[in-house]
């Protein structure tokens, strides 16, 4: 998704988390009198969710039917990515349309990290991932970046440092690994004959090689290391300037390495991240609705109609022992909102956020569910015709 790899860390710095969050039991009414604000048809409004599929996600899904009178449609797949191709069944359910977007992080508020959360109907209500997907396809990153904190070291001298560079990251012919930025790292030598320079090592070991450092490495690694105290593992020195990831995805099937898709070229500064699972989740979230806007921004089934496009994250907060009830909050990020007078414009998050806040946090008409559920119950009764 990210095609400037200079660009990505500011990319994700823009995304906001404190004061920029709704309890969904506002955050949905209040997304509800928008929509009727911006002319949006009371009763015939079809909402859609695109949510991992996991448990967690349930309490949005039941507001959503509540406040808009319909059982959301489903565009999402595990991991909160959105599924294209389901535009055009989603534009047959209703005269106006909304979906709703989000990647999801758990959150533990006893031990405040994020990635984790309290499987409440398990036997043990055990801590698991979460989103499961996503850390599925973090932890290889993940391990790959530890073994190189700790098999690349520094050694600072008074005026220069050498670098020690594991055999495997001098490689070119290896397809899944880890890359240096090497032409920062090591010092290039220059001849007559070699216009373009080369690296030659100050010493070889047997799984290694012992190069001279660039002045900017230098410069960068007197911040982590005192100088004369010998030989050590690069560790957190190793910031993402340093290093991206080589991997090929297979992008045949929309779905299948989506998030992987979405966040690679923003892996380093993920994996280096305090928290990987929510900076993973926010560039996610990022990536999917840029993709997603321009798949829904020219859906002929779209066209000429009352749209409203809104991404975000989803946090769930991880319940306590032998709570009963999930409470997830929504941080926006992005709407896209297309009229039917021809109007098309976009939200960025701090407008977003601020124009979600001025609406009010009731809904006269909302569904009473338990009054749903027992006029259902009555309704059962009624016998069908299989003559």
């Amino acid at each position: 998704m990210y095609n400037v790899r200079d660009n990505v860390q500011a990319r994700i710095g823009n995304f906001r988390m404190d004061h920029y969050w709704f309890r969904y039991s506002n955050f949905i009414p209040r997304l509800y009198n928008w929509v009727l604000d911006l002319g949006f048809e009371k009763g015939k409004i079809m909402p859609s969710r695109a949510f991992c599929s996991d448990e967690s996600q349930g309490y949005p899904i039941i507001l959503l039917a509540k406040h808009f009178g319909a059982f959301p449609f489903n565009h999402g797949q595990v991991g909160g990515i959105m599924s294209c191709e389901r535009h055009g069944p989603h534009s047959n359910h209703g005269k106006d349309l909304v979906i709703l977007h989000a990647s999801h992080v758990g959150y533990d508020p006893s031990s405040k990290t994020y990635g984790k959360y309290r499987r409440i109907h398990s036997g043990t209500d055990q801590y698991s991932s979460n989103c499961g997907k996503i850390f599925g396809v973090l932890d290889w990153y993940l391990k790959e970046y530890e073994f190189a904190k700790n098999h690349i070291f520094i050694d600072m001298q008074s005026d220069h440092c050498l670098i020690t560079i594991d055999n495997q990251y001098l490689s070119l012919s290896r397809e899944l690994t880890l890359m240096l930025a090497l032409e920062k790292m090591i010092e290039m030598h220059f001849d007559d004959d070699n216009s373009e320079g080369e690296y030659i090592p100050i010493s070889i070991q047997s799984t290694s090689r012992t190069f001279m450092g660039t002045k900017s490495l230098f410069k960068h690694m007197n911040w982590f290391f005192e100088k004369n105290s010998g030989k050590q593992p690069i560790g957190d020195a190793l910031l993402p300037e340093y290093f991206t990831y080589k991997k090929e995805l297979n992008t045949d099937y929309e779905g299948l390495h989506q998030i992987e898709q979405n966040i690679l070229r923003a892996m380093p500064w993920i994996v280096t991240s305090m928290n990987p699972m929510l900076t993973a989740a926010q560039a996610n979230t990022e990536a999917e609705f840029d993709r997603a806007f321009r798949s829904i921004s020219q859906e002929p089934a779209y066209q000429g109609r009352n749209l409203l496009y809104i991404s975000g994250l989803n946090v769930d907060i991880s319940p306590e022992m032998n709570q009963d009830y999930v409470l997830t909050k929504f941080i926006p990020w992005a709407a896209f909102i297309q009229l039917k007078t021809g109007e098309k414009y976009i939200l960025e998050q701090k407008e977003l956020f601020e124009t979600l806040r001025k609406y009010n946090t009731k809904n006269q008409t909302q569904l009473e569910l338990d009054e749903v559920i027992k006029h259902m119950q009555q309704a059962e009764s009624i016998d069908l015709d299989t003559e």
